[in-house]
């Protein structure tokens, strides 16, 4: 028997992307990327949700959730762990920015082996050069158009740093390429705000429903001065984070209580 399809394109595993994909052309859409755990996907309906608002946001019709379900399922069948990616365009257009007026979207639902632990006990960060833009519009949405991130991504090629932390123009800490920022900082957990750019993780939204956070405008002072700081990722986790630049973490208790909740939704966790 022939292994299952990992991709598929409208429900087609032989399915193709047209080149006049609005999508392609002009980053017109939106992603997902979903942590199953065999067939659990625990995420799942906070996923669903920012992409529910996500689509009334950019004025795209929203797939049917059930059959977002089957598809996955369908995609991710037979990997134990797996990382499952939705994506969601506004579908073929004529050339041009103008929306279509009967946009028929195009639904790309695709799996992959999920990514192997972090070794050691907790990640280092760089601080990236490249500012974000502020775009309260686009602020907290998955949309397409990931640009920064490849070019802040492309800053450094050393395996010992996992990721880098992205300030805005402003220098208000706002997330890092991959995953957002929680820090412990006088005895109180904090979180960025995101209201002008940033993407709001649904591990984000996660903590937030759990804990005590407070969300504002985060300095970078601030953040070098913090006793605990780790990573929110829907992908990866709550990760614990070891050093950033010439400063040294330490994993406390608050991080260990995110990654304990976290193993209780069904989530493998980082080891610290």
């Amino acid at each position: 028997m022939p292994p299952p399809a990992r991709l598929l394109v409208d429900g087609m595993a032989a399915g193709a992307l047209s080149p006049l994909d609005r999508g392609l052309a002009y980053g017109d859409g939106l992603f997902e990327t979903i942590r199953l755990v065999g067939a659990a996907a625990p995420l799942w309906p906070r996923h669903m949700q920012r992409l529910r608002e996500s689509c009334v946001r950019l004025r795209l019709p929203m797939p049917d959730e059930a059959l977002l379900a089957r598809e996955a399922a369908a995609v991710s069948s037979g990997l134990a762990d797996a990382v499952v990616r939705i994506t969601l365009t506004r579908g073929v257009g004529e050339r041009g920015y103008a929306m279509p007026a009967s946009p028929q979207p195009t639904r790309i639902v695709a799996a992959f082996p999920a990514p192997a632990p972090y070794s050691g006990e907790g990640v280092r960060l760089r601080l990236c050069r490249l500012r974000l833009a502020e775009q309260p519009l686009l602020a907290g949405m998955k949309h397409l158009n990931r640009l920064e991130q490849v070019l802040a991504r492309a800053e450094w090629d050393d395996p010992s740093i996992a990721d880098g932390v992205l300030l805005d123009a402003a220098g208000r800490v706002v997330c890092t390429t991959m995953a957002n920022l929680f820090a412990v900082i006088g005895g109180r957990l904090l979180t960025p705000s995101l209201e002008r750019c940033g993407v709001a993780g649904v591990a984000r939204a996660e903590v937030l429903a759990m804990r005590d956070v407070e969300v504002r405008d985060l300095g970078l002072d601030e953040l070098l001065r913090a006793s605990e700081l780790c990573l929110s990722s829907s992908v990866r986790g709550i990760v614990p984070v070891r050093s950033m630049a010439e400063t040294v973490y330490v994993p406390g208790p608050v991080t260990r209580d995110l990654q304990s909740h976290w193993r209780g939704l069904g989530f493998p966790t980082e080891h610290i």
